[in-house]
Formats: C-alpha cells, sequence, structure tokens
C-alpha cells in the first residue's frame, strides 16, 4: 500500500526540519537572545530546551533563588511579547515556593505576578533588611522607565540599627515614582517608613525613617548618620545590584 504525502517531500521535510529547530531551541540561547540578563535574572547552568529548560542556582540582582523550572509561553508571542515562566523546581534547596515570569517586548521589561521570598543578606547595609516577600508583583520598564508596578510587598528586617530594636515587618503596595519602582514600606505601628526605588539599570536607593521614642534614642540616630526630616529622624543609602 503506497500513501501519498498532501505536499511534496521537500516542504514536508523542511517543515517539519523548521518544527524541530523551534522545539529543541536550547533555553540558554534563547535567554541570551532575549537580553534577560538585563532584568537582574542569572544562572550558574542554563539546561534543557525553550519548553522545558532549568536554572541551576539561579539569582535576581543578587537574590539567591536556588534550581529553577523555566518554559516559554507561546500565547504572548503573538502580540509580540516574549513571556518566560519560571516556577522553583521541586528538589530545589530553597523549600520557600516562587513562581512568576519574565516578559521582553521590543521596548519594555519586567517580571509578571511574581510571588516569592528574596533573601538579601548585606545587600542593603547599614540597614538590615534580610529579606523581600513579594505576592502577585508584577513591575513593567518601558524604554528604560516604570510603566507598571503593583502587587504586595513586604520587607523583614533583623536586628537593630543604632541600639534601637526595629520592627521585624514592613509592608506596602509597589508604584511607580518619577520612572523608577517605588515600594513604599511601612511598620505595623506606623511609626517607622522603609522606602525602597529601584530603576531600570538596577541602581536602587533604600531609605529608613524612624520616630524614636526618647531624647537618647534621638541622640542615638543622630550619632548613627540620621537627619531630620519632619517629625522622623532618616537615614538613605543607595547603590546597584
Amino acid at each position: 500500500m503506497r500513501f501519498r504525502l498532501p505536499m511534496g517531500r521537500r516542504v514536508f521535510f523542511l517543515c517539519a526540519f523548521l518544527f524541530a529547530l523551534v522545539a529543541l531551541l536550547p533555553l540558554r540561547l534563547a535567554l541570551g537572545w532575549l537580553a534577560l540578563d538585563g532584568s537582574g535574572l542569572a544562572a550558574r547552568e542554563v539546561s534543557g530546551s525553550i519548553w522545558m529548560g532549568a536554572l541551576r542556582e539561579a539569582h535576581a540582582a543578587g537574590a539567591p533563588l536556588g534550581d529553577l523550572r523555566a518554559r516559554l509561553d507561546p500565547l504572548p508571542l503573538l502580540t509580540g511579547r516574549a513571556r518566560v515562566d519560571l516556577d522553583r523546581l521541586a528538589q530545589s534547596d530553597v523549600a520557600v515556593p516562587l513562581e512568576g515570569a519574565v516578559s521582553v517586548t521590543r521596548h519594555s521589561l519586567g517580571i509578571d505576578d511574581a510571588t516569592a521570598s528574596l533573601p538579601l543578606g548585606e545587600l542593603f547595609a547599614p540597614l538590615p533588611i534580610s529579606a523581600l516577600d513579594l505576592a502577585d508583583v508584577t513591575v513593567r520598564f518601558r524604554d528604560g522607565l516604570c510603566e507598571r508596578a503593583d502587587g504586595l510587598v513586604k520587607a523583614r528586617l533583623s536586628g537593630e540599627i543604632a541600639g534601637l530594636s526595629l520592627p521585624a515587618g514592613f509592608s506596602g503596595t509597589a508604584r511607580c515614582d518619577a520612572g523608577a519602582v517605588l515600594l513604599p514600606l511601612v511598620s505595623q505601628g506606623g511609626s517607622e517608613m522603609l522606602s525602597l526605588w529601584i530603576e531600570r539599570g538596577g541602581r536602587y536607593r533604600a531609605e529608613l525613617a524612624m520616630r524614636p521614642g526618647d531624647e537618647a534614642g534621638r541622640t542615638r540616630l543622630l550619632a548613627s548618620g540620621f537627619t531630620p526630616a519632619g517629625d522622623r529622624l532618616r537615614i538613605a543609602v543607595q547603590g546597584s545590584f
């Protein structure tokens, strides 16, 4: 019995070759073409294809993320947007859940619906910000400026500053401010404020404002580099990821 192909053999084999080429495209090449290093995302090793790959020992802006599964979502390609979905591998050494996506267009770059806990170590020293917890956070930069930012952010602080204990948690909603992403976080009691500005290129500014309870605390804060700002004392640090 003979079967007749509905198209010429050359066309059939060309289509099969192109399909196989796309299906087996290494994730490492795709991430390079999309220039996702501009988002601060990097990894020690990238393996697999664009449809089912893995990032080993990934980190974002210096914060360790562990081992992640990565795959290209084909539907956004129809609108000219490349979206790489990320979530933590089950066998990752990091137990905290992580999920979200990185999206890229010709003029924009950002993260979508990110839920994660990001350990920060000494990144914002001398401010003792140990971690940021994200809940459905979306951030998008267009032509280098913040176009959209929303979602709940919580900052965890540890230790003390100027001999004064700090609240363990601050929280707030992300938004855009003068082209940067602003995280305006407030302690549960409302006496302390922590503001983080993050620019497209990775530059940041972190500002902690405190209302000391007594004159002795005020004196210690002033001696530690805080400056008056209304009814609070403020200290700021800046740098790059």
